[in-house]
């Protein structure tokens, strides 16, 4: 019956101070369902690659028609006329090749995390206080991070860019791809021909991929053209291609491709035996050459052990973790309220509420806590003079209906405090005034018992506007103290 009664009092504002243990639901989300980069991602996370797609599609469709073809038209007279090994290891070759490429094309090539707002605000503070030492001045500001820093990698300097977009010191070798937007350590290049970027952790795949291609595409072309010729010493040359139109589509594909896909294989076999990037051979950023100042500090200086390094070390972990959750934010516990959730802003909750709207709160609490005992009894007379000056209630006081208290616009023209005073015993002091201790607040009306008739010994006394701002604190101090017993 207390927390019924003293509800009664709250206006069921939309504070979060009404609700200090309520938690949003957000549902979990993973970490590629907000990656900042121009990827796209499938199988929930498993499978990454870039945006424009179109590329690989076609290679898809080259390799699957030019294999199909041939293991459907020129695989089984092969065969019969020369030896069942040839389908065999067409088909090692050709599930070879697919599978280094959708392994190229599915992964994260190394893509490196972008820094958060607070680890590019604590980068961008260290480095200005850096510049503050070297310079000999303390001066504040925004001051923009250089752009390069320096590291010696096996005696050979090495400068790191600053990446303005992922917020970060690039690492040595790492790039940032302007298609995926995103910093790829070891950056090598980005292959349309895959559908991804090529980077430290697919460039193997990626090396083995256009390798064996390189082999099927040779070795279908030459069983092709032995395919014709066989044919054609039979019924000669334009029968037999009347006899199988496959497999002129096939040598026509495989001799315009083969070229590019064998001189690719070549140049990045170079590559890896120095142990280089394509994007450091293009720019030209190493020599080859020991003895001079830009030799390359990578190389090992042995090919097989240049070769081993990038083909048989190990995979190193994506950084991404594109599979992870994203934690939700804590919400913070609002402050404990004791029971009472004042009508209107305090100043904690919004800057917009002034002395005098706190004041009218209060009253407007009084009033509310008052209103059960206006109900009991109809009206109150008054036997004392009024004094010059001040309004007196000359007649009975109006009902208020229960939960329906009037707003504080209207309590200018209520002395509340006349009606306060009749109903609230009051202690006399030697200067007259009527003053409210917290030990003499009333009980809230639920305590009280049904029934009981109320008694009023005291007239209504007329206070002044000093006493009358007393009376407002005394009165709250006393209703909390009752509402935390």
């Amino acid at each position: 019956m207390k927390d019924c009664e003293y509800s009664q009092i709250s206006t069921h504002s939309s504070s979060p101070m009404e609700s200090p243990h309520k938690k949003k639901k957000i549902a979990a989300r993973r970490k590629w369902e907000v990656f900042p980069g121009r990827n796209k991602f499938f199988c929930n996370g498993r499978i990454m690659m870039a945006r424009q797609t179109g590329v690989f599609y076609l290679t898809l469709v080259l390799i699957l028609v030019t294999s199909g073809l041939f293991f459907a038209f020129d695989c089984p007279y092969l065969a019969m006329k020369i030896t069942p090994a040839i389908p065999v290891v067409g088909g090692i070759l050709f599930f070879f090749v697919m599978g280094t490429l959708l392994r190229t094309s599915f992964s994260d090539p190394g893509v490196l995390p972008r820094a958060t707002p607070d680890e590019a605000a604590d980068l961008e503070r260290q480095i200005g206080n850096a510049e503050d030492i070297a310079n000999g001045t303390s001066s504040g500001g925004y001051r923009p991070p250089p752009r390069t820093r320096e590291v010696i990698i096996n005696g050979q300097t090495v400068k790191l860019k600053y990446c303005f977009t992922c917020k970060i010191f690039r690492p040595p070798r790492a790039s940032h791809c302007s298609l995926c937007d995103n910093c790829v350590e070891r950056f090598d290049h980005h292959c349309p021909w895959v559908g991804n970027c090529v980077g430290k952790r697919n460039y193997r795949f990626f090396y083995m991929f256009i390798l064996s291609l390189s082999f099927l595409t040779v070795f279908i072309f030459a069983f092709v053209i032995t395919h014709v010729i066989l044919r054609s010493q039979q019924t000669g040359f334009l029968n037999a291609l009347k006899d199988s139109p496959a497999s002129v589509l096939e040598a026509v594909v495989c001799f315009f491709s083969v070229w590019s896909i064998v001189g690719l294989s070549g140049f990045h076999t170079y590559l890896i035996s120095s142990n280089q990037t394509t994007n450091e051979d293009i720019k030209g950023s190493w020599s080859n050459k020991r003895g001079k100042e830009n030799y390359n500090p990578y190389s090992y200086g042995n090919i097989i052990t240049n070769c081993c390094a990038a083909l048989c070390g190990p995979i190193s972990p994506s950084l991404i973790d594109r599979r992870g959750f994203i934690q939700p934010d804590t919400p913070q516990p609002a402050a404990p309220t004791n029971g009472i959730t004042m009508y209107g802003a305090t100043q904690s909750q919004s800057n917009m509420c002034d002395q005098d709207q706190c004041i009218q709160s209060t009253k407007f609490v009084l009033q509310a806590a008052a209103t059960p005992l206006l109900q009991s009894e109809p009206s109150l007379t008054s036997e004392e003079l009024p004094l010059p000056g001040k309004t007196t209630l000359g007649t009975p006081c109006a009902t208020l209906s229960l939960g329906q208290p009037t707003p504080p616009s209207s309590m200018p023209n209520l002395t509340s405090e006349t009606v306060l005073t009749d109903m609230i015993p009051l202690k006399e002091d030697h200067d007259g005034h009527q003053f409210l201790t917290p030990e003499e607040a009333p009980s809230p009306p639920g305590m009280l018992s049904t029934g009981s008739p109320i008694t009023h010994s005291h007239t209504l006394h007329v206070l002044s506007l000093a006493s009358q701002d007393s009376l407002h604190e005394d009165s709250v101090r006393g209703l909390v103290k009752l509402s935390s017993v």
